[in-house]
Order: structure tokens, then sequence, then C-alpha cells
């Protein structure tokens, strides 16, 4: 069985056991329906416990689970980068107009800036994913070595948590720089695209060349940056 078609068949078995997990603990959801923020906290606080409890009886772990949230992290932004490629080959295409259907460009254009927005919105919340299980995380890790009574090995047990929290910052910084980085990328686009909508004629087209290239080069900067956060967070799921 090839590389690929492992991790679709692992992705797979996460998918089972998160919908599996998810079905038993409905009930802890409940608990947040009164809408105060304190009770709604807390069972937030219950569920994650649940639910890590739910998920270790299939022999998953919160280790496991952080390299799966950064592995998911890292193909989304893979995918909002493969969007903002095409998008810049349709800027490109719509600036070099020359003749033709020039509204089949602007809507094949506007597609991609919808699709890009909504990457950016899934990385964005993955993100925060990642940051909650990385903290639960090492909190136990923290926890758990004040229960090991052998010196020597509570020593190495703190060296590879402070050597892992050192690569999971470093990763964690790369992705928040580019999901940063594409919010102004992201305005600007939409800009264009309203601003194509309104006047769909070669000659509007023809009086935006210095914006066409600023836009293009914002693109291209940011495509680079995800593909550096890219190798960052490949890095970091190597290193689990």
């Amino acid at each position: 069985m090839t590389e690929k078609a492992n991790d679709a068949r692992a992705m797979r078995d996460w998918r089972l056991i998160e919908r599996l997990a998810s079905v038993s603990l409905i009930g802890v959801l409940l608990l947040g329906a009164t809408g105060c923020q304190t009770v709604g906290n807390a069972a937030k606080s219950a569920y994650r416990s649940a639910y890590y409890a739910t998920v270790e009886t299939f022999g998953v772990h919160k280790r496991d689970i952080l390299k799966k949230k950064v592995t998911q992290a890292r193909d989304e932004q893979s995918e909002a980068e493969e969007e903002f490629t095409d998008a810049l080959i349709k800027l490109k295409q719509i600036y070099a107009f020359d003749g033709g259907d020039l509204e089949k460009h602007y809507n094949a254009l506007n597609d991609k800036y919808e699709s890009a927005a909504e990457k950016a919105a899934d990385v964005k919340e993955r993100i925060i994913s990642i940051e909650t299980v990385a903290g639960d995380l090492f909190k136990e890790w923290e926890a758990e070595i004040d229960e090991i009574k052998t010196v020597s090995l509570q020593v190495k047990s703190k060296k590879t948590l402070i050597t892992t929290k050192e690569r999971y910052n470093g990763m964690l910084a790369a992705l928040k720089k580019t999901e940063i980085s594409i919010g102004p990328v992201l305005t600007k686009f939409k800009d264009h695209v309203l601003f194509l909508k309104h006047n769909l004629n070669a000659a509007a087209i023809a009086s935006l060349n210095g914006e066409a290239l600023n836009i293009q080069g914002d693109i291209s900067a940011l495509i680079a940056e995800m593909n550096s956060s890219i190798k960052t967070a490949n890095a970091f799921i190597d290193s689990l």
C-alpha cells in the first residue's frame, strides 16, 4: 500500500473515532445549554476531559491528537496555498485580457476568492484547536513528570518536554504568521474582485496595471510563506 493510501486510511480511521467519541459525549455538551459563561467554560473543560478519555479507549492519546490536528492544519494550509496559486493564475489571465468572455473570467476569479476565504477560515479554526490540545497535553505532561520518582528519568522527561515545547512554539508561530498574512491579502483580493464586478470592461482593467502587479506580488509572497509554514509543520509532525 502506498504512503498516500496509508495516510488516507489513517484519516478515515481518525474521523471514525472522532464521530464515535462525539456521539458518546452528547450528554456532556448539554451542560453548557444554560448560556452562562462560567458553566459554558466548565462544560467545555468537561467535554474535553471526557473526549480524551473516550478516544484513549481506542488507543489514541493527546500526543496523537495534537499530531493529527497539526497534520490537518498543514493539509488545510496546503489547500489554501493551492487556491491562492489558482487565484494568481486567474488574476494574471484577467489583467492580460485581450478578448473573450470577460464575465466568465470574473466568475472563475470570484469562485477562487470564495474558496480561498473558506480555506483561510478553516486554517484559523484549526490553529485554535491545536492550541487547546497542546495546552492540555503539556499540562498533563508536567503533572506526570512530578509523579516520576526516578530522578534520571524525571530529568530526561523534562528535557523532552522542553524540546517538544520549543518545536511546537516554532511551528505554531509559523502557522500564525501565515494565518495573519492571509487577512490583508484576502482583503486586497476582495477589493479587486468587487472592482472587476463593477467594471467588466477592458479599459477599466487596463487602468489597474499598477494595482494588478501589487496584488500579484502579495499573493506570490503569501504562497512562499505558506510553503515555508507547511515545511515547519512537517518537521514538527515528524518529531512527534
